[in-house]
């Protein structure tokens, strides 16, 4: 497809739309922060990663050969919401009593899990950072060399002062550094620190660490931001295309990788940085300490206490994108039945489209309806419109059908194509799952009555068997306090 207009981007590093021109023409290496395996994503990390699977489809569409790489964290400290750098991964392993890789391993599973059930096409390249520590420990050597680095008592810290002599920090987030001391001085050890500011890229062993690796500087573990810096310019070069991810990595992790590309190769990784904003439950913003935290499987189990019902996973991906991808999305049960219905209108829409025959002559025109769809695809990867030009097809496809609008055999062929084109694969919407779980839970609602009463007259034999039968199905049958739930 040739567009009529160039591809615009939103970049968070000029705060502006630019006109989006690749390093490669007709190529594009994008890199996306991927999950931290030390629990399962929330439904605001499965919002961002919905996002940048659009995105990806949307470079896709455009013709574009893209590399996407998307990360796996399951080694290195984390910087947390206090400030701290803490090893998050090795924390969960001492808390469930058990070796690290089997943390990861465990939400590694339940990630992938996730990527199917939302269709989450997959990267082309999904690096771990424990695979990349001998090229995480050459980025750190290549930072020393240049002298934005230094060695204290076996750990590695990136050098803010000396690096603010020769580039600018705080570009991409717009934070000072002036500002960041009275956040950060009763926060984080410092008196291994020259400067407040600075950060770790590598840290010594401590007794108690369950991973470690061995580096020049002796036993220990990388820091969270370097990893990133390995990866992406591995796969992807000294200086790609696009880099993307979570509203919330914009500080400090994304402004740490660029201080980190730039003290060691010279220049910022990426032209464009694009930043997917956060969720809201019922208007505020999701924490465990609000009572509205749930994730991503919960609300398509019917398990979460904050709805009534179950969601198809393509209803909630579909209300996802019904909100820019740097737009705040606030989720509630009223949006959600409004999306579901929505939903279901576009579905029996392109159904309704399969009946309709062809006629001699064109009432409207399918190209003009194609290219206001694709001016929002461009226009910064524009959702919502786009969605409003499917609402828009729907309309005419019922016109169509109650012989008020025609369209010739060549027209009807184009709306058709390009209609479920731009539904299944570039929304990346699955209408089976929706219609299949529609009925699946109508049918549940039923054996689960049977088993009810069966487990009433305590016979067990008939409970267990309805179990049993259901468990060889794939249907997991939970029996709890709250009672039972199936999944």
């Amino acid at each position: 497809m040739t567009p009529n207009k160039s591809l615009h981007l939103y970049n968070s590093l000029s705060g502006k739309k630019e006109p989006f021109v690749p390093i490669h023409e007709g190529r594009v290496g994008m890199y996306v922060c991927g999950p931290t395996l030390y629990s399962e994503p929330h439904m605001g990390n499965m919002r961002t990663f919905i996002n940048f699977d659009f995105i990806y489809r949307c470079l896709l569409h455009f013709g574009y050969q893209v590399k996407y790489v998307r990360n796996i964290t399951d080694a290195g400290h984390i910087t947390n919401s206090a400030g701290q750098e803490v090893d998050s991964i090795g924390s969960a392993a001492r808390l469930e009593q058990v070796q690290p890789l089997e943390i990861v391993y465990k939400y590694n599973v339940k990630f992938q899990e996730l990527q199917r059930l939302y269709n989450l096409l997959p990267p082309n390249i999904e690096p771990t950072a424990t695979a990349h520590i001998q090229e995480q420990i050459e980025v750190i050597e290549q930072i020393l060399e240049n002298g934005f680095a230094y060695v204290e008592n076996g750990s590695v810290y990136f050098d803010v002062k000396a690096y603010l002599q020769h580039f600018p920090y705080g570009e991409l987030s717009g934070r000072k550094v002036e500002e960041l001391e009275h956040e950060t001085r009763a926060l984080n050890a410092q008196e291994e620190k020259r400067f407040f500011a600075d950060f770790a890229l590598w840290k010594k062993a401590q007794p108690d660490d369950m991973q470690v690796w061995r580096s020049p500087w002796g036993n220990g573990n990388p820091g969270w931001h370097i990893e990133c810096t390995a990866m992406s310019t591995k796969y992807l070069g000294k200086q790609f295309d696009i880099h993307g991810g979570g509203m919330d990595l914009k500080f400090p992790h994304h402004e740490d990788e660029i201080a980190q590309n730039c003290g060691s190769f010279g220049c910022n990784p990426a032209r464009y940085w694009l930043h997917a904003n956060m969720l809201n439950v019922n208007g505020q913003k999701m924490s465990k300490s609000f009572g509205n935290y749930f994730l991503p499987k919960e609300i398509v189990e019917g398990s979460s206490p904050l709805f009534s019902k179950p969601y198809a996973a393509s209803v909630v991906r579909f209300f996802m994108l019904q909100a820019h991808y740097r737009s705040t999305l606030d989720i509630t049960e009223e949006a959600l039945n409004a999306s579901e219905k929505g939903f279901e209108r576009l579905m029996e829409g392109l159904s309704l489209l399969d009946k309709v025959s062809p006629s001699k002559e064109s009432s409207f025109s399918v190209e003009d309806w194609k290219q206001s769809a694709e001016s929002a695809l461009l226009d910064d990867f524009n959702a919502p419109i786009l969605i409003a030009n499917l609402f828009e097809a729907v309309k005419q496809i019922h016109a169509l059908n109650e012989g008020k609008a025609q369209l010739n055999e060549t027209d009807l062929s184009l709306f058709k194509a390009t209609l479920a084109h731009l539904t299944f694969e570039v929304l990346g919407i699955e209408p089976i799952e929706n219609q299949g779980n529609d009925r699946l839970a109508g049918v549940m609602e039923v054996v689960m009555a049977l088993r009810q009463k069966a487990r009433e007259q305590k016979d067990w034999a008939s409970s267990d068997m309805i179990r049993d039968g259901l468990a060889k199905a794939g249907i997991q049958i939970k029996d709890g306090k709250e009672g039972t739930t199936w999944g």
